[in-house]
């Protein structure tokens, strides 16, 4: 019997023992990792696997890393490893990677393989390491290449794991996004040309010469786009005066038509009542975008004219609407006049702080996009561009300018804008006996950018926001220390950050300055069926500054009255479909700023005497439809935050690792229909705060970890003595039967 046991024991051990050799063979063989952290930041995001199933030419990535490196680098080869395989189980058959021995010289092939990555631009770089209580420097390898067909690209050398899935994941969508798109479209992307011939009866009147050559030229310009385009386009001239149905399409994409009653010339001819259509229309399954190639321009004294698009320029446009309608296009429009805040890094003088800069948000924002600087002042919104930004406008928009604003939104597009609600001017400070030594005047702005935001839904106020929850800033021993509470600088905690964005869902804190509060019209929103999503909001202890504004921090006093303070909002987004401010009012006259030389003169009224143009006719007799749209063609989007501070270089990093940078890109993202690569970006944010509590609960924690230990042992021990003594009572009561 104890033979039989002892055989049991032995092959239960034996069974026990395979099992476990064979789990672990399993576990080498087959790749499995669980990923418990709250941000999954050991996980391949949506947006890198998205960019490897997509791949249409072989990928390859080359590590060139050295073995056995000294904390905190001896982890990065080991992530390495892991996320390279994410990727690969996720990818198709064109990627693939491989690491490369480069941790000793002595070895022939290592020596090769460093001079081969030193061909990539991969250079070793120096690392501390301790050994022995003796500090030393050791070369090391730490370099990552991709190559895509002839595209290479290095990157840094890696020496955190940091934001390494996002920079690989945004290197190989650089490479190829458009490739890809194209090549796995299953259907042409048409290019559609409404063009009724019946526009040619008074094409000549409109000074529209050149109508019946259009077909012909946006033809050619699209043979050319489709040799760069793998024949993806498709063109087709409609005539909607030919075929009734073709009304029916010209009406669906919204195509501009003109309408002119019977009108006489001074040759005495009748030129008989019509309508036509005419329009450029991109179009792949349900999306589609307009190209206006005749302009209404309304100028003073001439009043209407009209104008046809420069065909030199038309192969550029169609080449930008493709590469939005298959969401390759990266390119987004800054308003560069009017005041807006400088994109390029200024000499600030020696002492002084360079503060009006916001070039840090510049170089992050080139890292994923190209920036076009757009001069309303003489020239218009591209059509190709999916995404416009207004910072910190200072100077008066004209009524013209304002209308291409409004159009840009109604074609569909996405707007943000960084709002100053005044204009901060520093009196002269040195041999001004007047002014003396005091603070800056505070001067209420209107651009005329408030009209158009209340009546999209916004309520503008002209006040700044302070907040008892704010940042604070350390007083020099010198004079007097402690600290200085900046009210006008509030802190915005987690809990007061929408969550259900998700692109803001791993951002856990920010920090405003002089920010307006951000109100919507919920009449408006909700006749407009309008979505408002509330981005952050202040704490619960915060005001408004109105009136005379002063920002010294030691003037300001909060209220005294806890009935004062409110949670304000600081920003929002609102989306839908947004009717036209200038819906009903017609296209404002288009004032002309630039003064013309003599020469330009010359050439103008040499212009007009070459122009062959009948004369007599009443150009208000042609009245036009599509010309101005009335209500958005598709959905649009406008992020609004009461301040532009938080692009200025003192606020954002150029590295993008603080909350407010990756909140800032964040959102440009999300307006540009790139949700996932926020999402991704804000992965590997590490600020996480400490949850506030009140004082009460404070003080029952305290006394819970000093007394709650003994108190607990304590009852543990009379627990265990009740056990025992049960126990010899029962072990008496059996001897005593």
């Amino acid at each position: 019997m104890e033979k039989k046991s002892k055989i049991n024991s032995y092959s239960k051990f034996l069974l026990y023992f395979i099992v476990v050799v064979l789990l672990n063979v399993v576990s080498i063989v087959m790749f499995f990792r669980m990923d418990l952290t709250n941000n999954k930041v050991f996980s391949l995001s949506e947006e890198s696997k998205k960019a490897v199933e997509t791949l249409s030419e072989p990928l390859t990535i080359k590590i060139f890393f050295t073995n056995k490196l000294p904390a905190p680098y001896n982890n990065i080869e080991r992530y390495l490893h892991d996320l390279l395989e994410e990727y690969s189980i996720s990818s198709n058959k064109y990627f693939n990677y491989e690491f490369y021995d480069v941790s000793s010289e002595k070895d022939e092939k290592v020596k090769k393989n460093q001079e081969l990555a030193e061909t990539y631009g991969i250079y070793p770089v120096q690392v501390q390491n301790i050994e022995q209580d003796e500090v030393k420097f050791q070369k090391a390898f730490m370099g990552i290449v991709l190559i895509h067909g002839d595209l290479i690209e290095a990157l840094p050398p890696v020496t955190t794991t940091e934001g390494l899935e996002f920079n690989i994941t945004s290197t190989i969508r650089k490479m190829n996004n458009k490739i890809s798109a194209l090549l796995n479209l299953k259907d042409k992307i048409e290019i559609k040309l409404f063009l009724s011939s019946s526009l040619q009866t008074v094409g000549p009147y409109m000074n529209l010469s050149g109508l019946n050559e259009i077909p012909k030229k946006i033809e050619e310009a699209i043979d050319k786009l489709n040799k760069k385009n793998y024949d993806k386009l498709k063109f087709a001239y409609i005539d909607p005066s030919q075929v009734p149905d073709n009304v029916k399409d010209a009406e669906k994409y919204g195509a501009m038509s003109l309408q002119w009653n019977e009108f006489t010339d001074r040759r005495s001819e009748k030129i008989p009542g019509g309508k036509g259509y005419i329009d450029l229309v991109v179009v792949h399954g349900e999306k589609f975008e307009k190209i206006q190639i005749l302009k209404v321009i309304r100028l003073p004294i001439i009043g209407t004219q009209y104008q046809l698009a420069n065909m030199n320029d038309l192969e550029k446009s169609i080449n930008e609407i493709v590469e939005n309608i298959i969401n390759t296009n990266e390119e987004i429009g800054y308003i560069a006049d009017h005041g807006t805040l400088s994109l390029e890094k200024k000499n600030a003088m020696f002492g002084q702080q360079e503060t009006d800069s916001i070039a840090n948000f510049n170089a992050l924002l080139s890292e994923s996009y190209s920036l076009k600087r757009i001069n309303l002042n003489n020239e218009e919104i591209s059509d190709g561009i999916p995404t416009l930004i207004i910072a910190g406008a200072k100077e008066q928009f004209s009524e013209y300018e304002l209308y291409q604003i409004d159009q840009f939104l109604m074609k569909g597009r996405n707007i943000a804008i960084f709002y100053d609600p005044f204009n901060e001017i520093m009196p002269p400070q040195q041999g001004n006996m007047m002014f003396g030594n005091q603070g800056p005047f505070y001067i209420p702005l209107n651009t005329g950018l408030e009209r158009l935001l209340e009546h999209y839904g916004f309520n503008v106020k002209k006040s700044y926001v302070m907040d008892q929850n704010c940042y604070k800033q350390e007083i020099p021993n010198a004079f007097g220390g402690g600290e200085q509470k900046i009210y006008f600088a509030p802190i915005i905690k987690n809990d007061f950050i929408n969550k259900d964005m998700k692109f803001l869902s791993n951002i856990k804190g920010l920090i405003m300055v002089k920010a307006s509060p951000v109100e919507i019209d919920e009449q408006k929103v909700k006749t407009g069926s309008l979505k408002a999503s509330k981005l952050v909001s202040s704490s619960e202890k915060a005001w408004e500054m109105t009136g005379r504004i002063n920002l010294n921090p030691m003037l300001i006093q909060p209220p005294a009255d806890e009935k004062n303070y409110k949670q304000v909002a600081l920003a929002y987004v609102l989306e839908g479909t947004f009717s036209s401010y200038f819906a009903g009012k017609g296209i404002p006259v288009k004032e002309e700023k630039k003064e013309e030389t003599k020469e330009e003169g010359k050439n103008k009224k040499d212009d007009k005497k070459s122009e062959k143009k009948p004369e007599g006719v009443d150009m208000s007799n042609i009245s036009n439809k599509g010309s101005m749209i009335e209500k958005s063609i598709k959905p649009g989007r406008i992020f609004f935050i009461g301040t532009s501070e938080m692009l200025k270089n003192n606020i954002l990093d150029k590295e993008a690792k603080s909350p407010n940078a990756q909140f800032v890109i964040n959102i440009i993202d999300y307006l540009n229909g790139k949700e996932s690569r926020a999402i991704m970006r804000s992965k590997s944010q590490r600020f996480n705060p400490l949850k506030e509590i009140k004082p009460e609960s404070k003080t029952k924690i305290k006394t819970a970890n000093i007394a709650g230990l003994p108190v607990l042992i304590i009852l543990i021990g009379l627990v265990m003595w009740f056990k025992r003594s049960s126990r010899k009572r029962s072990i008496e009561a059996r001897f005593r039967k």
